[in-house]
Order: C-alpha cells, then sequence, then structure tokens
C-alpha cells in the first residue's frame, strides 16, 4: 500500500486547568481513519517519537504522541547520553504517576475522538521503553481495542508512581495486546517476559508476545547504538497486522 500524504501539527489536549501538549499526525486524503496513542520513550516527544507517530499515520490512521512530562517538565526533549538517561528515568520513575497517565492518555483519546474523521470505536496504542510499560496501563482503558508494548520494563515488579505492579491490572485488559522484547535486553529477563506471557494467558487477554534474538533495549528506535534493523523490521510488520483490526 503506498504511504498517505500526511500533516502535522502541536496540540494542547486540556484537562480543567492543565494543558498537555501533544503531537498530532494524521493523512490529508479525506476519510474516517482509526486512532492510535503512541507513548513516548523516557527521552520526551522527541525526533523519534515524532517519526513513528508520522509512520503511523502514512498508514491510515490519525496519530497523537501526548507529552507524558508535561505536568512536570513541560516540553522536555532529550537526547540518548547517560545524562539524558538519568533524567528521563527519575522523571518516569519518580515524579509521573500512573492515574495521572490514565488521565493525559484518555485526553488523548478523547482528542481523537473529537475529530471528524476518526472512527469512534477504533482506537490502539503503542508504547516504547518507558512508553511500552506505560502501554500497558493504557490497554486497561476501554476504548483501547489495541496495544503494541514494546520493551516495557518494570510490567512484572513497579507501577509510575507506586503500588502494585502494572503486571496485576492485567484482568481489565479488555482489548488485543502485542509485547516485542529483546533477547538481549538486561533491564527485562526472560523470566519477566515469561510472567507477563503467562499472566496475559492466565486471563485470556488475546495476546502475541515476540522475543528477538540478538536485540538489545531500545531495538526499534534507529537513532540509538542499540537499534535492530532486522528486529524492527518484524516487528512493525507485526504491528501493522495488529493495527489492521482496526480497520
Amino acid at each position: 500500500m503506498a504511504e498517505l500524504a500526511i500533516s502535522t501539527a502541536w496540540v494542547k489536549l486540556l484537562q480543567n486547568n492543565l494543558q498537555i501538549s501533544a503531537y498530532l499526525a494524521q493523512p490529508e486524503e479525506p476519510g474516517t481513519y482509526p486512532g492510535i496513542v503512541v507513548l513516548q520513550e523516557i527521552f520526551g516527544v522527541n525526533t523519534h517519537i515524532r517519526d513513528v507517530t508520522e509512520r503511523i499515520a502514512k498508514l491510515g490512521y490519525v496519530a497523537i504522541a501526548p507529552a507524558l512530562f508535561d505536568r512536570f517538565a513541560p516540553d522536555f526533549e532529550t537526547g540518548y547520553t547517560p545524562e539524558d538517561i538519568e533524567v528521563g528515568r527519575k522523571y518516569a520513575w519518580e515524579q509521573a504517576k500512573a492515574p495521572e497517565l490514565l488521565n493525559d492518555i484518555q485526553s488523548a483519546i478523547d482528542y481523537l475522538k473529537a475529530l471528524p474523521q476518526v472512527k469512534q470505536d477504533a482506537i490502539g496504542c503503542v508504547g516504547f521503553c518507558f512508553g511500552g510499560h506505560v502501554a500497558y496501563l493504557a490497554a486497561t482503558l476501554p476504548d483501547i481495542k489495541a496495544t503494541a508494548s514494546f520493551y516495557g520494563a518494570r510490567i512484572t515488579t513497579n507501577t509510575p508512581g507506586g503500588g502494585a505492579a502494572t503486571l496485576r491490572r492485567t484482568p481489565e485488559i479488555s482489548g488485543t495486546l502485542y509485547a516485542f522484547f529483546g533477547r538481549e535486553d538486561a533491564s527485562i529477563p526472560p523470566e519477566q517476559t515469561e510472567e507477563i506471557e503467562a499472566e496475559l494467558e492466565k486471563y485470556k487477554i488475546p495476546h502475541r508476545v515476540f522475543r528477538y534474538d540478538g536485540a538489545d533495549h531500545g531495538f526499534f528506535c534507529d537513532r540509538r547504538a542499540s537499534y535492530n534493523p532486522k528486529a524492527a523490521a518484524d516487528a512493525w510488520i507485526q504491528v501493522q497486522q495488529l493495527f489492521s483490526q482496526l480497520n
């Protein structure tokens, strides 16, 4: 299928007196399309996340990437140095809170559903790194019908802001979930991916779990040293198959 021409813009998601920035990409061709929420890594809505948002839109979706750190670090965007990683991790695991993240994602969903070109009952999400964890959380929202979670660390042990591990919320997932992991990812040991898969099976959540040989954390991001073209290419095919269920 030929890629569609798209338009992009920064928009604001309104919650009472709070404004959250979000990057929106959508096909220019008139029609109605499923909506996809793109969930950032610890580095903000940076060039990689904006590129993913645009790639999804070119396939025939209206995609939006909310800035998940805007509540405490407006317009945050950084690179991939050890110092950058340290700052991003503090924001993700010391300041972000699961209820607020879900509120912000729901605001992004509501924004999509208010657009006349978005199908009301066809919303999915995809997240990477920290966003992969948050995508697992987002899958519990009733509007989310398809979720792609890339190398979400700490799903089995933590939740943003504290509390029971996000994995414990698996029974709340109502749609389909695909999870992607690299076998060389030291931050997500094999026993954790097995625990995630077992929990999805236990609660009969429609799912697939992909494990890539030779792939490390961040294997999908072509701006990181851990980029693995082979694993990334296959994962992208799987994501397209997943989201095709929304059409």
